[in-house]
């Protein structure tokens, strides 16, 4: 018992109630996550923020959400479509590396209205029909979801969209979806190493929430495995319109604040 306390307690600031919490949190989100494509990112880094130290959030979410996104398109690889995975791998080293030389210097505020006003224009507005896929586009959706994820973590609903546009059926959604954030959350692993962040202390909550973020992971893909087409579209839609409104929500909270 006293080693399970001491692992418990071994990340900075952290209480138990606020470690157990985090770990249980990982496992729903990534529920979320594989049932609908995206959603449990946005959701967890709201909650971390409330119980871990602010200049570790971002990091450590970075982590959970590579393990999540990985193991999502690892259980789910045959239905990856890679045509526009290397622009959008391009992109996003540029938007990283470009992030990370202001990441604390522009409002968070300002990039959490941007991205939601972008959603709820690429869903709803007159030009949704009309995103073609190229070259160009990827790698621009890269640098811009890469630019801002050093800031507000989930961008996981910038990129769906565009994934969207790009896939038939909902499994090759979620798991394309899953192999680019993989690679934007990886990258911004690195970066935030080399900008000096260390990960050690964090290392205990890092594994119990990848543990339970697997079988989040594994739970989600199962429901999704039997959900119709047209639910999962539905369903797809309004969540990330749900993430949206909450973004502009809290772009103004800030603002007005």
């Amino acid at each position: 018992m006293d080693f399970v306390n001491e692992i418990i307690n071994s990340a900075p600031e952290l209480s138990d109630v606020a470690f157990i919490s985090l770990c249980l949190f990982s496992f729903f989100t990534s529920v979320i996550s594989a049932a609908f494509g995206l959603g449990g990112g946005a959701m967890l880094v709201t909650i971390m923020a409330s119980l871990l130290n602010p200049i570790a959030i971002i990091p450590i979410h970075a982590v959970i959400q590579l393990n999540s996104n990985f193991f999502r398109a690892l259980m789910m690889w045959r239905y990856i479509q890679l045509t526009w995975m290397l622009p959008f791998v391009i992109g996003s080293i540029i938007g990283v590396a470009i992030g990370g030389q202001v990441v604390f210097a522009l409002p968070k505020y300002i990039l959490q209205g941007i991205i939601g006003l972008f959603i709820l224009w690429t869903l709803w507005g007159p030009a949704t029909k009309a995103m073609k896929a190229s070259w160009i586009t990827f790698t621009s959706v890269g640098i811009f979801s890469s630019f801002a994820t050093m800031f507000v973590g989930g961008t996981g609903p910038l990129v769906a969209p565009f994934v969207k546009s790009t896939t038939d059926e909902r499994q090759a959604t979620v798991s394309t979806h899953a192999a680019f954030m993989s690679w934007q959350h990886g990258i911004k692993i690195l970066t935030f190493g080399v900008l000096g962040f260390t990960f050690t202390p964090y290392i205990p909550l890092m594994l119990g929430m990848i543990v339970f973020g697997i079988m989040g992971t594994w739970s989600g893909k199962n429901i999704l495995t039997w959900m119709p087409e047209k639910a999962f579209k539905i369903a797809f839609n309004t969540v990330l319109t749900i993430l949206a409104i909450r973004l502009l929500w809290e772009a103004t909270k800030s603002f007005l604040s």
